[in-house]
């Protein structure tokens, strides 16, 4: 059996432990260490990767147009979006690791900390209960006078350090609860994580069937890459041309009206305009008129939940080079419609409207897309995408010296 005096002593050694700098939680040390993260170098590997192919995209973007130098872009935006979707992956994975280990620390700290707290209270009330007891006592449960001085300093010092290992035991304690509200915080991302995961899945997709649609629609030849560019930019040019010869396509707000035929947008509107057409450098904003007049129509035959951003949404309802171009068939919230050419005043007369393609400056390209609701032999009610508040205004009043190049019934 341990003496008294060797017993006292051993408390002491112990204390001086525990105020050494380290929280003793039933055999368990705790320090402030981070956890090394267990991917990380892959992490930056895949990082280093997408960085690098950024820019490789960026240089190849800057040579001359060829069908080589697309398929040259195309297979490093495919690449690229298959690191991103590795290195989403990647971080979901670490994300979830940190979590669960961490989740499982705090579980046993918090179980260790409340049973450490009851013992230092039963502890701290035991020492004050002897720190004060009469001196005469003291004196007559001591062996000698070396065995009074150190049961004197054991009760001094005890309650010096049980008091300082109750507060570093509370200051750890509420260390890992704030650490469970960033985990908190962890799992929200992951979350938005895999929201990017998925999105990203489908722009591959997308990337592989632009790729896929390119090489059969050239049929891998240049001459008919060069064709095909040289007819989309010429359509391009021509929404450009009319939008800056009306003062610019800057965005408005506000535009926006249905009423019993359908609803009125306006290419222009902030809650779209801003946006890139398909992926491309052109927005709808300058170059929609099109996309716009077409979700009008869609409107019209009750599919009010459709917006030009819904039809821009689904990149194979576009065709060119670039794939700026609406398709005569395309789909928008799952509703397919398609175009074909329709006499316009029969068209108009059965209650249906017709989508127009004018030409403002007299070539053989529509510069802009309208939409006529009514009226007949030249003198038209129409929804002009471009116009601010162009909801039922004259085409005649509008654009009186315009020739009409394109006009198309919409079925859906």
């Amino acid at each position: 059996m341990i003496k008294r005096k060797n017993f006292l002593k051993l408390l002491l050694v112990l204390l001086l432990f525990i105020s050494s700098g380290s929280l003793l939680v039933y055999g368990q040390t705790v320090t402030d260490s981070p956890t090394p993260t267990p991917n990380q170098q892959q992490t930056s590997d895949l990082t280093k990767k997408i960085q690098d192919l950024e820019n490789k995209i960026s240089d190849l973007k800057s040579q001359e147009d060829s069908l080589a130098s697309q398929i040259g872009v195309m297979d490093s935006q495919i690449q690229l979006t298959e690191y991103r979707i590795e290195a989403n992956k990647q971080e979901i994975a670490i994300l979830t690791e940190d979590i669960s280990t961490a989740g499982g620390k705090m579980k046993a700290l918090e179980t260790s900390l409340t049973d450490v707290s009851k013992i230092l209270i039963s502890r701290i009330v035991a020492t004050y209960e002897a720190g004060g007891a009469q001196p005469i006592h003291v004196l007559a449960s001591s062996s000698d006078i070396t065995d009074l001085i150190t049961r004197e300093n054991y009760l001094r010092i005890v309650q010096d350090h049980d008091k300082r290992l109750m507060y570093n035991a509370q200051q750890a304690k509420d260390d890992y609860a704030n650490q469970k509200n960033i985990f908190v915080d962890k799992k929200t991302k992951i979350e938005a994580l895999k929201t990017q995961l998925e999105d990203y899945n489908k722009q591959l997709d997308d990337q592989k069937s632009a790729k896929e649609k390119l090489l059969a629609d050239t049929q891998g030849s240049e001459a008919n890459y060069q064709q095909i560019l040289a007819a989309t930019k010429a359509q391009l040019a021509g929404f450009s041309n009319f939008t800056e010869s009306q003062g610019g396509a800057s965005l408005l707000s506000g535009q926006t009206t249905c009423d019993d035929w359908g609803c009125y947008y306006n290419q222009r509107d902030s809650q779209w305009g801003g946006n890139s057409l398909n992926g491309t450098s052109y927005t709808l904003a300058s170059d929609g008129c099109l996309v716009t007049s077409m979700a009008m129509v869609y409107t019209h035959y009750g599919h009010k939940d459709v917006t030009p951003q819904s039809i821009n949404s689904v990149s194979s309802n576009f065709s060119g080079i670039p794939a700026a171009l609406l398709k005569f068939s395309i789909s928008a919230n799952g509703v397919s419609s398609s175009r074909a050419s329709a006499d316009i005043d029969s068209t108009l007369a059965s209650g249906n409207p017709v989508v127009v393609g004018i030409s403002y400056d007299g070539g053989s390209y529509p510069d802009h897309f309208v939409v006529f609701v009514s009226g007949s032999g030249g003198n038209y009610t129409m929804n002009d995408p471009f116009t601010p508040n162009g909801h039922n205004i004259s085409f005649r009043d509008r654009y009186p010296s315009v020739r009409i190049v394109q006009y198309y019934r919409v079925s859906i």
